[in-house]
């Protein structure tokens, strides 16, 4: 799958339905399992973890999945956040990747990193190798000293059959590292659910929130003994997981008392992805996609049908419906950049940063590379003032297709 596009039957795409699936596999038949099966699509616990110091000599503050004292705009009310997208690897990283990475962060110098899911993938066979995968691209984030935090996409786990380490190894793992922001997150489904804020320029007040969100993998087996056949088999977010967006977004509104504006970084695509390129939901011609690049504002490419779950997951008419959130943004689908005003909400793609897996047909395939960098202004209406994807052949950077593994970096003299 990591030398072809696997989103070209539906069915197929990344890498199937996998045995493993950490959102379990309901078996479900008649109301008394329906029951048990919605149970099960609930709350798995994750408690909070302690506050600790990043080099910043701040220290966090956690609470419900809110990560504070940690960022702040500059004393010009400036910050720049630099989206890393499927660098899906094992643990001998193409080294394009980690060139790429550099590049993009020499060039940005960005006061905050998010990789937005699929940050590995089952290359690893032990889990000295998961770590080193991990590692490979953390690394340039932390040799640099910039803050960084993961989302996790759906093949994160797909080592663990073989491993034993799973998404909460991973959190604890990364924990070790000086410049990550990562907590356990939020008790909501899935791991490390969060929102990290950034402080006013002039004090402590939130400015603005930078949510990260677990999307999930993949969808289970069945629900109330009706299967998922002919529908995309992604997993989504839950209802427990937006429920507790718009608490802590009303949360941070009362501290704040007034609307804290934000992003929001999760790996699979929402339902109005696809819609917001079309602008339509049952239509999907040429001439329905020219009115929406006019309606929306679309730019970028759309190279692959975007991937979500099964269900739309709500999120969109919560965030519509908080009026705090400027944008949202995923990665997934790995030959889309595209992204537009959907309703007053910017729904983007970052492609893919890794130059492992898939990428377009023949020569081209690594010619989407890239990474999305975000500026944020403290003095701007709404903070949020834009984006772009700075690609890795703006940086000269070998594009030809085939993979150049390399050797598994050093890890940092207080990690292990």
């Amino acid at each position: 799958m990591n030398d072809e596009n696997p989103h070209s039957a539906e069915a197929a795409g990344h890498g199937g339905r996998s045995g493993w699936n950490r959102r379990g596999m309901l078996q479900a038949a008649g109301a008394t399992a329906l029951g048990a099966g919605l149970a099960g699509l609930g709350a798995m616990p994750a408690a909070a973890k302690p506050g600790k110091s990043n080099g910043k000599g701040a220290g966090n503050s956690v609470q419900e999945g809110i990560v504070r004292k940690e960022l702040k705009f500059s004393s010009s009310g400036a910050f720049t956040i630099v989206q890393f997208n499927d660098t899906q690897d094992s643990h001998r990283t193409d080294v394009r990747t980690t060139e790429l990475q550099n590049a993009v962060l020499d060039d940005v110098k960005p006061n905050f990193v998010v990789i937005n899911g699929d940050v590995i993938n089952g290359g690893p066979g032990s889990v000295r190798e998961v770590k080193q995968a991990i590692n490979n691209v953390v690394l340039p984030m932390e040799q640099r000293k910039i803050p960084w935090a993961l989302t996790f996409g759906n093949h994160d786990e797909d080592s663990t059959g073989k491993t034993g380490f799973d998404e909460a190894d991973m959190i604890a793992f990364i924990d070790q590292y000086e410049y990550n922001l990562n907590t356990t997150g939020a008790d909501v489904t899935g791991t490390s659910n969060q929102v990290v804020t950034v402080a006013a320029s002039n004090g402590n007040a939130d400015a603005f929130a930078i949510w990260l969100l677990d999307s999930g993998r993949y969808a289970p087996k069945e629900i109330a003994g009706q299967n998922f056949e002919g529908y995309p088999d992604w997993d989504w977010l839950r209802y427990d997981q937006v429920e507790w967006y718009a608490e802590t977004s009303r949360a941070l509104e009362k501290k704040a008392k007034r609307k804290v504006p934000g992003l929001v970084f999760q790996h699979i695509a929402l339902h109005e992805h696809r819609a917001m390129w079309f602008s339509s939901i049952d239509s999907r011609t040429a001439a329905d996609h020219e009115r929406a690049v006019k309606k929306h504002s679309i730019v970028g490419e759309r190279n692959e049908a975007e991937c979500p779950g099964p269900f739309n997951s709500g999120m969109f008419n919560a965030m519509l419906g908080r009026g705090d959130i400027r944008g949202l943004f995923v990665g997934h689908d790995h030959i889309n950049s595209y992204s537009g005003n959907y309703y007053g909400i910017e729904l983007g793609y970052s492609p893919g940063t890794g130059f492992q897996p898939y990428g377009l047909p023949g020569a081209e395939k690594n010619r989407m590379r890239g990474a999305r960098v975000f500026t944020l202004d403290e003095g701007a209406e709404g903070v949020y003032t834009g984006s772009e994807i700075k690609f890795a052949r703006d940086y000269g950077i070998d594009t030809s297709s085939g993979n150049q593994p390399g050797e598994p970096a050093e890890f940092p003299s207080y990690v292990k």
